[in-house]
C-alpha cells in the first residue's frame, strides 16, 4: 500500500460558525492555501485526527476536506465517519458516535451535524477541557488519481495526531493501525471537529439592603444599622463596588464591621467613615457590614442613608433595582421631648 501525493491550489469552503463554537484542527489549510490529496488509500481503510478539547462541552459538528486534482469529481458515498475515545496512538478507543454513510463533495469542507440522513438526530458527544478524542474517515470506496479523497496540509506532519487504519497482506491479512507520518503521508489530515463550548455568562444578581433605626434616633446616640452585599447567582463577581457615604451633617463619627458569608471575604475588617470597597463575592455569598454611627448633636428632620452596590464593567444585571437601598430614620420624638 502507498500514498502517493497530488499537490495543488485548494479553495477552502466557506463555513458559518456559531459564536459559542470552536472549531478544532490539526491542519493549517486556509483559502487559497496548497494542500495534498490522498489518493493511495483503498476501500475500509481509515485516515484519523487526534485532536483536544478546549473546553467542557459537546462536539456537535465534523468536518472533512475532500478533493480531486480536478476539483470536478462527482459526489460519494463512503463508509462512515467515527468518534472515538484516545485510546493509545496509534490506534483509537471505544468508539462514541458514527456518521454513517457521509455524501462527500469536491472541493470543499463537508460538514456534518447529524447522524441520520433526514437531519433529524443531532451529532452530540460529550467533552472535556483538555480531553483527547479520534475523528476517523473510513472510506467505501477506492480513490485513485482523477477522484477526489483526504486531504492533508503541506507544512509537515505532527508527531502523535494523524493515523491511517492501513490493510496489510499476507501474511498479516488484515487492517492495523499506524501513524500516518510513519507511512510517509507529510501533512496533518484536513479533519476536523466543531465544539460548542459554552460562552461565559455575562449575567448576575447583585443586590444590597440597608436596615437599622426602626424605633428612630436621639441626636448624639449612637444609631446602628446593618448594610448586606449579596451576589444571587449564577457567576462569581470581582471587583463590585459597596457604597455607602455618610454625611457629616448626620453623622459626627462612623465605625464599622465587615463579615462575610458563602466563601466572601472583606477587604478591611474594620473601618470608620464611609463604606467604598471593591469586593469580590462568589455566588450565593454576601458581606455584612454592621455600622454605629454617632449621630450629630443638633440633627434635626428625617435621615436618609443610602447603600449602593455597583456591578463592574463587563457584566449585566438581571435585577438593577435591588442596587441600591435607601434608609430613612425618623427622630425619636418621645424621647427628645424628656418622655420617660
Amino acid at each position: 500500500m502507498h500514498y502517493p501525493l497530488l499537490v495543488g491550489g485548494l479553495i477552502m469552503a466557506s463555513l458559518s460558525v456559531h459564536a459559542v463554537e470552536t472549531t478544532v484542527q490539526n491542519d493549517s489549510l486556509e483559502n487559497f492555501s496548497s494542500g495534498a490529496v490522498q489518493s493511495g488509500f483503498i476501500a475500509n481503510e481509515q485516515g484519523a485526527v487526534w485532536l483536544d478539547s478546549p473546553c467542557d462541552g459537546n462536539i456537535v459538528g465534523v468536518q472533512v476536506f475532500w478533493r480531486s486534482a480536478s476539483g470536478t469529481a462527482a459526489d460519494t458515498i463512503e463508509q462512515q465517519i467515527t468518534i472515538s475515545e484516545a485510546g493509545t496512538f496509534p490506534e483509537p478507543g471505544t468508539e462514541l458516535e458514527a456518521i454513517v454513510g457521509p455524501v462527500m463533495n469536491d472541493g470543499v469542507f463537508n460538514e456534518f451535524r447529524f447522524l441520520d440522513e433526514e437531519s433529524v438526530i443531532p451529532l452530540i458527544v460529550p467533552v472535556s477541557v483538555g480531553e483527547t478524542y479520534v475523528v476517523a474517515f473510513q472510506f467505501e470506496n477506492s480513490p485513485n488519481q482523477f477522484s477526489a479523497s483526504l486531504v492533508s496540509d503541506a507544512d509537515g506532519c505532527q508527531a502523535g495526531r494523524n493515523s491511517i487504519h492501513a490493510f496489510l497482506g499476507e501474511p498479516i491479512n488484515d487492517f492495523v493501525w499506524f501513524s500516518s507520518c510513519d507511512l510517509g503521508v507529510s501533512g496533518d489530515f484536513a479533519i476536523r471537529a466543531v465544539i460548542d463550548c459554552p460562552s461565559d455568562p455575562t449575567s448576575v444578581d447583585l443586590a444590597i439592603s440597608n436596615s437599622g433605626g426602626l424605633l428612630g434616633y436621639l441626636p448624639g446616640e449612637d444609631l446602628t444599622f446593618e448594610v448586606i452585599a449579596s451576589n444571587n447567582g449564577p457567576i462569581a463577581v470581582n471587583s463590585a463596588a459597596v457604597i455607602d457615604t455618610f454625611s457629616t451633617q448626620q453623622f459626627s463619627s462612623v465605625d464599622w464591621t465587615c463579615s462575610g458569608t458563602g466563601g466572601a471575604t472583606c477587604p478591611n475588617l474594620v473601618g470608620t467613615g464611609n463604606i467604598t470597597e471593591s469586593v469580590t463575592l462568589p455566588a450565593l455569598s454576601s458581606l455584612t457590614y454592621d455600622v454605629v454611627a454617632t449621630v450629630a448633636a443638633d440633627m434635626m428632620g428625617n435621615i436618609d442613608n443610602t447603600a449602593q452596590i455597583l456591578t463592574p464593567v463587563g457584566l449585566v444585571d438581571t435585577d438593577p433595582m435591588n442596587n441600591s437601598a435607601e434608609l430613612i430614620i425618623t427622630p425619636d420624638l418621645i424621647f427628645r421631648d424628656g418622655f420617660d
